[in-house]
């Protein structure tokens, strides 16, 4: 009861501060879109801020981020997000996990990052989305996630097709339909729990890499695109801000691909896809041992939404990733045999529903699953021992939302707006363990406003 008294006086406070400094103002987001197209946030976003996306707002991404009203602007597209957070959880924390010091072992409201964005058109048929992001735990800076585009439409037998160029920096960034870069949840903390290995496609080369794919739509229904990313020069990786023990490169080029069908019945918007990449990888960028982590990740994925009436809209999102693993420089390293494979499984499903793009609920369930993992490391007393784990994980995560602005009757458009929840993450096992788990059961309370 007491732990409970403590998050209920936490809420109460948070949201009346968000509700004082904010009931003044009602707009969009990300303001630049909007200042670009005239067209409302919530005619791009299921729930009006954020980055899930409804059809229109898909196609806007698929022709470049270039879409405007026609009329001229002589405010740059440029915008701006801040975010923040509280969390708690079951039990006191160890602070030496935590990515920064001067946090206390529970109950933490920090100021969790300043993004950037130049988020429009760039010239003609070339548009981007590149995002400067500020980590408030880490007190660092560097490029996140970037997508520059050149996209046109023509028409092959009365068949309406789009092509285009993506140019980024993070694989599965430039995807449509968001089921790994930019999925739920949409925020966070630095300081909450995590759990699992995130396969390769799944942020594994995060603003590590640049690379180009082509891609085409056909008749609005058939999505292909195919292309291949190469590392970063290290030089480029320090100075965009990736930490030194994050480096990584690529032995040559990583090929990735993408596949999918869509259709709208009705208000019924179904897709189903294929996506995948192979690369071999030197941890760290070291090229001592001759030999490389090699992964092939394959994946599947499917979205349904009902948005037929916006008042009430249904989702469902599912990704199945199996990642094959050669780690031949990971053993090499541990002084195990090279040659051995290993595997990585993931499974993603989440499912919302939003009222008026305003409310919304969603539950969502990770899965983890992968081989042993053995590291050589070294005791005190100078012996060496194998820490055997695997990566193998279940956890839940119920949010709440409230987005208050955004709509087309919003006043003081599109400078401001503000996305703010409540989040539950419930963990069954972590890292292969269902001891005391529970013990990272966490709250939290997050907040993200834009202008």
């Amino acid at each position: 009861m007491h732990k409970f008294k403590k998050r209920l006086v936490a809420l109460s406070f948070f949201t009346v501060t968000l509700a004082t400094i904010f009931t003044s103002f009602e707009a969009n987001a990300l303001p630049s879109f909007t200042r670009q197209t005239g067209a409302s946030c919530n005619q791009c976003h299921t729930q009006s801020f954020g980055p899930n996306l409804t059809p229109f707002g898909r196609d806007f991404k698929l022709g470049g981020y270039t879409m405007s009203n026609g009329k001229s602007s002589n405010i740059p597209a440029m915008s701006a997000l801040v975010s923040g957070s509280f969390t708690n959880t079951n039990k006191d924390q160890d602070p030496a996990n935590f990515p920064a010091s001067g946090y206390n072992k529970n109950n933490n409201f920090t100021f969790d990052a300043v993004d950037a964005f130049y988020a429009g058109k760039i010239y003609g048929k070339v548009g981007a989305f590149a995002q400067l992001n500020y980590d408030g735990v880490s007190k660092a800076a560097a490029m996140d996630n970037t997508d520059i585009r050149f996209a046109d439409n023509i028409d092959i037998m009365d068949t309406p097709v789009t092509y285009g160029i993506s140019v980024n920096n993070t694989p599965t960034v430039q995807d449509l339909w968001n089921t790994t870069a930019w999925g739920f949840p949409y925020n966070g903390s630095a300081l909450q729990p995590s759990a699992g290995t995130p396969a390769l496609v799944d942020g594994g080369l995060a603003a590590q890499v640049g690379g180009a794919t082509a891609y085409t739509m056909i008749n609005n229904l058939l999505y292909l695109e195919a292309g291949g990313y190469t590392s970063l020069a290290n030089g480029i990786q320090k100075g965009i801000g990736i930490p030194t023990g994050d480096r990584l490169e690529l032995d040559g080029a990583a090929p990735y691909w993408r596949a999918a069908l869509q259709k709208d019945w009705k208000g019924h918007f179904f897709a189903v896809g294929h996506y995948g990449m192979m690369a071999n990888v030197f941890p760290s960028r070291d090229k001592s041992m001759g030999v490389s982590d090699r992964y092939t990740d394959i994946a599947f994925d499917a979205t349904y939404q009902y948005m037929a009436n916006p008042k009430h809209i249904f989702e469902a999102k599912t990704t199945y990733i199996y990642e094959d693993q050669k780690l031949s420089y990971t053993r090499t390293t541990n002084q195990l045999s090279p040659n051995a494979k290993s595997y990585l499984n993931t499974f993603k499903f989440n499912t919302s529903y939003t009222y008026d793009q305003t409310y919304g609920v969603t539950f969502a369930y990770n899965n983890v699953k992968g081989s042993n993992v053995s590291t050589l490391n070294t005791a005190d007393d100078g012996t060496t021992f194998y820490d055997i784990g695997k990566p193998n994980s279940d956890y839940y995560t119920a949010e709440l939302v409230y987005i208050p602005f955004g709509k087309s009757g919003s006043v003081h458009a599109p400078w401001l707006n503000l996305r703010t929840s409540l989040q539950y993450i419930g963990f069954a096992k972590v890292n292969g363990s269902t001891q005391r788990v529970s013990d990272n059961n966490t709250f939290m309370i997050n907040g993200m406003l834009a202008f």
